[in-house]
């Protein structure tokens, strides 16, 4: 730790006091800093649901849980997951971690109940640089689109399955379209062409010139084709999971079964146990633990040794005793009585 200095003309009665007054704190200060020792959060402070939805690895709804990678990207606010992306906060709606991927809503997007009422509407975005992607089973409804800016006319039926064979024209004649999920005839007469962006400006350029726009993705339920899979609204982000040896050295049960997190000053690896944490496994017998108190963030500081303790304490008693010596200056700081 450093302090700013300014130098200023000292008395010459005065500036051996003062200097050896400040050597001697800077001495204190320089001793007591060494013993703080950085804590992390312990695996009992990772919380491992919000609302309904688990939070598993390699999430983290707590700074230092889970993949560094996902850092900040999901929030827990009053019971309530909302993933966060350059274009704002989205409720989360459910996380799949056997078939990686997020649903979530955007309350911006058309839904039934707005029918021919097409309000003002922000494209969707992720930020490229994590490892989020927009999932290839969202189709995108545009609606009340400007004939003379976008392309649409209907696509022959084989472009369904093969859209990469088909020109990027915006579908009006698309199954979703005639069959609009929960409300078929909620349109009435408004025009629905279906286009999927290729990128997050192709969005922003489409929703320049049409009204408004809402994705529908493809759940499986489970039964067989071509019945396996039912329209809903919703946008599906997938997500990796990173697979690394020592995250999987510290989730094996055999070797304490911890939850694998990082430091949140350095970002790297931790393995999260109970009795504190390590950069191996929680049964390494070579570890000696720290432990930290509940609700702690991880790579804080947040306890200090029984030396550093003492330290602080004779800190403070060395400053009582300057002021008792210092001359009442009545709150004016002044050459004579700074400490430093």
């Amino acid at each position: 730790m450093g302090f700013l200095y300014t130098h200023r003309h000292i008395p010459k009665n005065k500036s051996l006091h003062s200097s050896s007054s400040s050597s001697l704190f800077i001495l204190i200060i320089q001793l007591i800093f060494p013993f703080l020792t950085l804590t992390s959060a312990q695996s009992s402070q990772c919380r491992t649901s919000c609302g309904n939805i688990p939070i598993n690895y390699p999430f983290g709804i707590d700074d230092g849980c889970g993949s560094p990678y996902y850092r900040h990207i999901l929030v827990c606010t009053s019971g309530q997951l909302q993933l966060r992306t350059p274009s704002g906060k989205y409720p989360v709606r459910s996380v799949s971690y056997s078939d990686p991927h997020i649903l979530v809503s955007d309350p911006f997007m058309w839904n039934c109940l707005d029918g021919d009422n097409f309000r003002p509407t922000r494209p969707f975005s992720l930020d490229t640089s994590t490892h989020f992607s927009l999932s290839p089973q969202n189709d995108y409804l545009f609606f009340n689109c400007s004939k003379n800016q976008v392309i649409i006319e209907p696509k022959p039926i084989f472009c369904e399955r093969f859209p990469e064979r088909c020109d990027s024209s915006c579908d009006s004649a698309s199954y979703l379209c005639r069959h609009l999920p929960e409300c078929a005839s909620a349109l009435g007469g408004g025009s629905c062409c279906s286009y999927y962006p290729k990128a997050t400006e192709s969005l922003r350029l489409m929703l320049k010139y049409c009204s408004s726009y809402t994705s529908v993705h493809w759940r499986n339920v489970g039964n067989t084709a071509p019945y396996d899979q039912v329209p809903e609204y919703g946008i599906r982000v997938d997500f990796d999971i990173p697979v690394t040896t020592s995250c999987l050295r510290c989730q094996d049960t055999a070797k304490g079964g911890g939850k694998c997190g990082f430091d949140s000053q350095t970002q790297d690896f931790l393995c999260l146990c109970d009795e504190g944490n390590t950069t191996t496994y929680c049964k390494d017998p070579n570890i000696s633990w720290h432990r930290s108190k509940r609700g702690v963030v991880a790579g804080t500081v947040t306890a200090v040794s029984v030396a550093g303790a003492i330290g602080i304490g004779a800190g403070v008693w060395y400053l009582r005793k300057l002021r008792a010596k210092a001359p009442v200056t009545h709150g004016v700081q002044s050459n004579e009585n700074r400490v430093f």
